[in-house]
């Protein structure tokens, strides 16, 4: 869908258009993972405004969840309401769990809104295999809630605090019981693309084994490849599991997905990177942003020739894996 927007948008806005919105909607972006959630949410609308109003869904979602945690409710379910009614937005599974919307929760609007995301689901899955599908849903559900929740239980009480431990148990928990549900889908069905479970469900299956032991990604990673390969898995996920494995491996990554801590300094880096230099260019073959783009999440700032003197440091020290 987002393929059609772009293209429908130069040829009624113009590129330059277009790249005004880009514009802004990277801002927006910029501001939101600053927290200055009020400004982000006015940056999104005047992306909207360079195009005539119109916006892709996920910088819309995004908007949304900009003006919930600035306060503004209205404009928050105006943006969702857009997704929903005229993007015929689906992910409801993603929208419950998400804490940057907790705030609307409350609000007589949040009902319908969610019960029209499910309409919506159901709709665009008319044709699936719903038991296995509503089976994996649930997974990724249980898979992401508690992720979630890290970053503001790490800040409430630090990394080493008996309620982060407490935390990993609770997701190592259950990781292994939903592993063991998805090896033997994976076991009886191979790897089963959209057509049958879904966008959601085909990506359960990925978070499910990227989440697990080394021995397992390693005995699952063919069979991703063969399901990219078919269409039935993405590209840029298997990028991510590749590096995983390689990381395990001892060996360098290849697409710079995986982030590792300094327990002294506090700080992040990228891990061991095979070809600093091309990293952007295999990212984007497979869907994959600019590496500096990426790991401004982790306050990074990417130059590859210190991060080349930097790996040799890296290396020397055995930091490998994260």
């Amino acid at each position: 869908m987002f393929l059609v927007f772009v293209i429908s948008a130069t040829l009624l806005f113009g590129q330059s258009n277009f790249d005004e919105y880009g514009k802004f909607a990277k801002k927006a972006d910029s501001l939101y993972q600053l927290k200055d959630y009020k400004n982000a949410a006015t940056t999104f609308s005047q992306a909207f405004k360079s195009i005539g109003w119109k916006g892709s869904q996920k910088d819309r979602y995004n908007a949304a969840c900009s003006w919930a945690l600035a306060g503004v409710a209205d404009s928050a379910f105006f943006q969702l309401d857009n997704i929903v009614q005229k993007q015929h937005y689906t992910d409801y599974a993603h929208i419950t769990s998400e804490p940057n919307l907790n705030s609307l929760h409350q609000d007589k609007r949040w009902k319908p809104l969610v019960g029209r995301i499910k309409q919506n689901k159901y709709r665009a899955e008319v044709n699936l295999n719903k038991p296995l599908a509503a089976q994996l849903d649930s997974i990724y559900v249980e898979d992401q809630q508690y992720r979630r929740q890290i970053d503001s239980l790490q800040k409430k009480y630090g990394w080493e605090s008996k309620e982060m431990t407490a935390h990993w148990k609770i997701i190592n928990e259950k990781d292994s019981i939903n592993l063991i549900k998805v090896k033997n889908t994976l076991d009886k069905y191979g790897w089963l693309g959209a057509d049958v479970v879904g966008e959601q469900g085909s990506t359960t299956l990925f978070l499910v084994i990227q989440h697990s032991d080394r021995l397992t990604q390693e005995k699952y990673l063919p069979l991703m490849r063969d399901a990219v390969k078919k269409g039935k898995a993405r590209g840029s996920s298997l990028a991510l599991l590749e590096d995983r494995v390689a990381l395990g491996q001892g060996k360098k990554q290849i697409y710079g997905s995986q982030i590792g801590s300094d327990a002294t300094t506090k700080t992040f880096h990228v891990l061991p990177l095979e070809d600093p230099d091309n990293v952007d260019k295999r990212r984007a073959e497979v869907g994959l942003p600019p590496l500096a783009e990426y790991v401004k999440q982790w306050q990074i700032k990417w130059d590859v020739e210190q991060y080349k003197k930097d790996l040799r440091g890296m290396e020397a020290k055995g930091r490998v894996s994260p």
